[in-house]
Protein backbone atom coordinates (compact mmCIF):
# COMPACT_ATOMS: atom_id res chain seq x y z
CA UNK A 1 0.00 0.00 0.00
CA UNK A 2 1.27 2.89 -1.11
CA UNK A 3 2.66 5.61 1.57
CA UNK A 4 0.23 8.49 0.99
CA UNK A 5 -2.75 6.22 0.73
CA UNK A 6 -2.28 4.50 3.90
CA UNK A 7 -2.03 7.91 5.79
CA UNK A 8 -5.61 9.13 4.02
CA UNK A 9 -7.24 5.68 4.99
CA UNK A 10 -5.92 6.24 8.55
CA UNK A 11 -6.98 9.46 8.72
CA UNK A 12 -10.80 8.57 7.90
CA UNK A 13 -10.74 5.00 9.99
CA UNK A 14 -9.42 8.13 12.96
CA UNK A 15 -12.41 10.26 12.28
CA UNK A 16 -15.54 7.74 11.64
CA UNK A 17 -13.74 5.79 14.93
CA UNK A 18 -14.25 8.88 16.93
CA UNK A 19 -17.50 9.54 15.48
CA UNK A 20 -18.76 6.32 15.96
CA UNK A 21 -17.53 5.94 19.77
CA UNK A 22 -19.26 9.34 19.85
CA UNK A 23 -22.59 8.43 19.00
CA UNK A 24 -22.81 5.01 20.18
CA UNK A 25 -20.66 4.56 23.13
CA UNK A 26 -21.95 5.02 26.72
CA UNK A 27 -22.52 8.73 28.87
CA UNK A 28 -20.28 7.74 31.73
CA UNK A 29 -17.12 8.00 30.52
CA UNK A 30 -14.81 10.65 27.72
CA UNK A 31 -13.44 8.31 25.14
CA UNK A 32 -10.82 9.64 22.78
CA UNK A 33 -9.04 8.13 20.09
CA UNK A 34 -5.29 8.96 19.81
CA UNK A 35 -3.92 7.21 16.36
CA UNK A 36 -4.81 4.64 14.12
CA UNK A 37 -1.88 2.35 12.69
CA UNK A 38 -2.26 0.16 9.45
CA UNK A 39 -0.02 -2.35 8.43
CA UNK A 40 2.25 -1.86 5.50
CA UNK A 41 -0.34 -3.85 3.20
CA UNK A 42 -3.50 -2.02 4.50
CA UNK A 43 -4.97 -5.85 5.76
CA UNK A 44 -4.87 -5.18 9.19
CA UNK A 45 -5.29 -2.24 11.90
CA UNK A 46 -5.19 -0.54 14.94
CA UNK A 47 -7.21 1.81 16.39
CA UNK A 48 -5.78 2.98 19.80
CA UNK A 49 -7.94 5.59 22.75
CA UNK A 50 -7.99 6.38 25.90
CA UNK A 51 -10.52 6.84 28.58
CA UNK A 52 -11.31 9.13 30.98
CA UNK A 53 -11.77 8.55 34.05
CA UNK A 54 -8.93 5.90 33.59
CA UNK A 55 -11.10 2.73 35.33
CA UNK A 56 -13.09 2.66 32.46
CA UNK A 57 -10.60 1.72 30.04
CA UNK A 58 -11.64 -2.43 30.71
CA UNK A 59 -15.23 -1.57 30.12
CA UNK A 60 -14.82 0.59 26.84
CA UNK A 61 -12.47 -1.91 25.66
CA UNK A 62 -15.14 -4.76 25.96
CA UNK A 63 -17.59 -2.67 24.74
CA UNK A 64 -15.39 -1.88 21.14
CA UNK A 65 -14.41 -5.23 20.67
CA UNK A 66 -18.06 -6.46 20.74
CA UNK A 67 -18.90 -3.62 18.39
CA UNK A 68 -16.36 -4.52 15.86
CA UNK A 69 -18.28 -5.77 13.18
CA UNK A 70 -20.52 -3.18 13.37
CA UNK A 71 -18.14 -0.61 13.12
CA UNK A 72 -16.51 -2.28 10.25
CA UNK A 73 -20.30 -1.97 8.31
CA UNK A 74 -20.28 2.05 9.80
CA UNK A 75 -16.51 2.58 7.91
CA UNK A 76 -17.89 0.91 4.79
CA UNK A 77 -21.22 2.84 4.82
CA UNK A 78 -19.74 5.84 5.98
CA UNK A 79 -16.61 5.94 3.24
CA UNK A 80 -14.97 5.46 -0.05
CA UNK A 81 -12.59 2.74 1.41
CA UNK A 82 -12.68 -0.31 -0.78
CA UNK A 83 -11.23 -2.53 1.29
CA UNK A 84 -11.89 -2.31 4.93
CA UNK A 85 -8.94 -3.97 7.04
CA UNK A 86 -9.71 -6.29 9.88
CA UNK A 87 -9.68 -3.89 12.60
CA UNK A 88 -8.76 -4.23 16.31
CA UNK A 89 -9.09 -1.42 19.34
CA UNK A 90 -6.23 -1.30 21.75
CA UNK A 91 -5.68 1.02 25.12
CA UNK A 92 -3.08 3.99 24.56
CA UNK A 93 -0.66 3.04 27.58
CA UNK A 94 1.49 5.21 25.63
CA UNK A 95 -0.62 8.75 25.38
CA UNK A 96 -1.95 7.62 29.19
CA UNK A 97 1.96 7.30 30.31
CA UNK A 98 2.67 10.71 28.59
CA UNK A 99 0.29 12.18 30.35
CA UNK A 100 2.02 11.12 33.29
CA UNK A 101 4.96 12.46 32.69
CA UNK A 102 3.16 15.71 31.90
CA UNK A 103 1.73 16.22 35.50
CA UNK A 104 4.88 15.37 37.18
CA UNK A 105 6.79 17.94 35.64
Amino acid sequence: MREIKRERTEEVLHRLAAEYIRDNGGKTSLVTVTRVELSPTGKEGKIYFTTLPEDQEDTVLKFLERKTAEFKMYVRDHSRIGFVPHLDFKIDYGERNRQRLDTLS
